[in-house]
């Protein structure tokens, strides 16, 4: 199946990314994923299910470890995978 992921970490810094939210961007970008749109408040990216379950683990180990001091997160099923 497909998914979608949506999520935010915080605590948010409108004058420079803080180092979460850095290393955040890093986990979506090395991961194999499509679809991705990082943002100041709020980010997406989808992708087959292991992908995403996986790159949720470590977005939430990495995230967590870097000071995000909360990491709010959604999961949608969006579709069957093509593959």
């Amino acid at each position: 199946m497909r998914l979608k992921v949506e999520f935010t970490t915080e605590p948010f810094d409108l004058d420079e990314a803080p180092a979460h939210a850095v290393v955040a961007r890093e986990v979506i970008a090395a991961a194999e994923l499509d679809a991705v749109d990082v943002g100041p408040f709020g980010n997406t990216a989808e992708g087959g299910s292991d992908a995403v379950l996986t790159v949720v683990d470590s977005l939430l180990r990495k995230t967590l470890a870097a000071g995000a001091t909360r990491v709010s997160l959604q999961v949608n099923v969006i579709g069957e995978d093509s593959k």
